[in-house]
């Protein structure tokens, strides 16, 4: 029922302006990616030139479909999902059936690339590897990740870096594999392979020596490392697209009162803010097995520190733990 809640959570909180202004922001930061590329010096002109089509070819889908703010269109996609207010697991077998038949009318049609599979009220955001395309629903901006009253050095560093992690998960270990229309097809220069594998096997072993000192336990850095590539990325486009901003608009209100804080300082503080939180030990375990994240301290901790425009806003001497002198880094 998640377009239906999606409809109602629109409706009440969803500010118009927003999605707007979060296109906007896409824009830049492909744009940002775009110029990285181009000063990129390990891969070879054809193989850039494929993937700058491939960023130019991204389809975009920001806050919610169309349709959940039609109520005839609405009913129509639930009239056959009969919820009975006493019985849940009723109710449960219920949808699971009509989502079941959906799919299974899709069987045989083409592909149509413009369906949403995501409900609007989700806090997440997604790279799609065979439609190409990355999707921000409605739930993921708002605070921390983005306010339209915020300083922009808040919303670069929080919805901003998002965005650029997701523009990078078409070319992690991954996303690098499918091209511009989201075909499994070889598309990169055999040079351009080996040295995007000797970049990943930097931020592979630099992940892989974090210790989680709650449980004694290591990352994995094989198993995050298309999402530690993806932060990576996403930081250092955000950021890029954030200075190319101050130059149009200034730095103006770009700080918040009560904090001895620069507006370049704020980006990188509120992306660290995104990943504030806490896990029991029994979870930590569990994630640091199985999941494709690293643990929010270091997907800080391991990003800034990778990160130069960082250790040059807040002064890290070189050689120190968030400025070391040998960097990882892939896009």
């Amino acid at each position: 029922m998640g377009m239906a809640l999606g409809s109602m959570f629109v409706r009440k909180y969803f500010d118009e302006m927003s999605k707007n202004d979060t296109l906007t922001m896409t824009r830049e930061i492909q744009q940002s990616f775009r110029e990285i590329l181009n000063m990129t010096d390990w891969i070879d002109s054809g193989t850039k030139k494929l993937a700058g089509h491939k960023v130019d070819s991204m389809m975009l889908r920001i806050g919610y479909p169309d349709f959940i703010l039609n109520t005839k269109e609405l009913n129509e996609r639930y009239q056959e999902v009969k919820i009975h207010p006493d019985k849940y697991f009723e109710n449960i077998l219920n949808i699971l059936q009509h989502l079941t038949k959906m799919e299974q009318s899709r069987i045989g049609q083409p592909v149509n690339k413009s369906l949403w599979n995501t409900a609007p009220a989700v806090v997440n955001a997604y790279y799609s590897r065979n439609k190409n395309q990355i999707m921000f629903p409605a739930g993921i901006l708002q605070p921390p990740f983005y306010h339209r009253h915020f300083p922009r050095s808040l919303n670069y560093g929080g919805i901003g870096v998002v965005i650029g992690h997701e523009i990078t998960h078409g070319f992690d270990d991954k996303g690098r594999l499918f091209d511009c229309e989201g075909n499994l097809h070889r598309w990169w220069s055999d040079p351009a392979i080996e040295a995007f594998h000797r970049r990943a096997q930097c931020l592979i072993d630099q992940y892989g020596r974090y210790v989680v000192p709650e449980v004694n336990m290591k990352l994995d850095g094989v198993n995050t490392q298309g999402e530690n590539i993806a932060d990576n990325g996403g930081v250092k486009q955000a950021f890029h697209a954030y200075l190319k901003w101050l130059k149009k608009h200034g730095s103006e209100d770009e700080t918040l009162p009560g904090l001895n804080h620069t507006h370049t300082q704020l980006f990188f503080l509120n992306f660290a803010q995104v990943w504030c939180g806490a896990m029991r030990p029994e979870a930590m375990r569990n994630k640091l097995k199985t999941a494709v994240h690293s643990p929010g301290r270091f997907r800080v901790i391991g990003t800034l520190s990778n990160s130069q425009d960082f250790a040059k806003e807040f002064h890290c001497p070189p050689g120190s733990p968030m400025n070391p002198k040998h960097k990882c880094s892939v896009w």
